[in-house]
């Protein structure tokens, strides 16, 4: 069902030029602009409910409904310190996870409405990517200095791996089997590892299946599609790349002349699209296998970061 009697397909952009915009994935044309006057945004997520878009910006976090017409956010995340630089929900929408600058990770409750937060992970440096484990009990932290930290959030006991010393973890991503994790950093190399349940206590069992260099510069971000076949790298050399998960094999390469550093992306529900976001101040939605641009989102003034998209059925 749709939510609300609105659009199933929920597309959000954001960046440098202080706006949120929604689209019509399918047309192109965007329907709402929400004025973010305080920072530009870093990071955005939308609840599993698909009723709210939260937006990381620097030392706040606010959260605007998907379905309103107000320009302003409902609730307001202040007391933060420095960018807030990833943000993403529990599955069921009972908690959200934030990571930062400040060199922390956090859990904030969001039943109780009161915008505390609940659980607080230190780390060294200051934290690039944050990523939930598809159990939804472990988050997986990457840092500045090069480290990604696995925390088991129901025994508090965490792990850490340095894949390569002094290049910062730029982002992580987990299968959403479960089985696979890969991790990009700022020397355009990639990590793979195989993963499996810990039996005993802790986070889950990471064993080394391959590095290689997907970019020739700065990775900006790795994602699997839903049917774990394929994974995608973002990349300031001006590309995003699709790889085959089975072999690592190059499937395609995604690059439009004007597109510059490409910060973001999202696969569609059936891993068949993604959409890019991009520093020449447009989102993009893509043919996997042919490479084709089939859409552009326009109308951002400056460079668009991140993105959240939203197009499996809500039951």
């Amino acid at each position: 069902m749709a939510n609300g009697g609105g659009d199933p397909v929920i597309l959000a952009t954001a960046g440098y030029d202080h706006r949120i915009r929604f689209w019509q994935a399918h047309s192109g044309i965007c329907h709402r602009t929400v004025q973010h006057p305080d920072s530009q945004v870093n990071a955005l997520d939308i609840t599993p409910d698909k009723q709210l878009v939260a937006a990381a910006g620097y030392q706040h976090i606010r959260m605007y409904d998907i379905n309103s017409s107000s320009p302003n956010a409902i609730i307001n995340y202040e007391g933060v310190q420095k960018n807030i630089t990833a943000v993403g929900f529990h599955e069921d929408g009972k908690w959200m996870f934030t990571g930062g600058e400040d060199h922390t990770a956090k859990i904030w409750d969001l039943r109780s409405r009161s915008l505390q937060c609940q659980r607080i992970f230190q780390v060294k440096a200051p934290v690039n990517c944050v990523t939930l484990h598809p159990n939804q009990g472990e988050l997986y932290v990457g840092d500045q200095s090069g480290s990604i930290h696995c925390w088991d959030l129901k025994t508090d006991v965490n792990e850490h791996l340095i894949p390569e010393p002094d290049a910062a973890i730029t982002s992580v991503s987990i299968d959403p089997m479960g089985t696979l994790m890969a991790a990009v950093n700022n020397k355009g190399n990639c990590y793979l590892w195989t993963m499996n349940a810990n039996r005993a206590h802790g986070p889950s069992n990471l064993h080394p299946k391959k590095k290689f260099q997907a970019h020739n510069k700065y990775i900006l971000k790795c994602l699997f599609s839903p049917d774990s076949t394929l994974l995608a790298t973002t990349s300031a050399d001006g590309t995003c790349r699709i790889w085959r998960t089975a072999d690592q094999s190059l499937c395609t390469v995604l690059k439009d002349k004007s597109q510059r550093w490409v910060w973001d992306c999202a696969f569609s529900g059936d891993s068949q699209y993604i959409i890019t976001a991009s520093s020449d101040n447009n989102a993009r939605l893509w043919s996997v296998n042919t490479g084709e641009v089939k859409r552009e989102y326009s109308g951002h003034e400056k460079a668009v970061v991140c993105l959240a998209f939203r197009d499996e059925v809500v039951a």
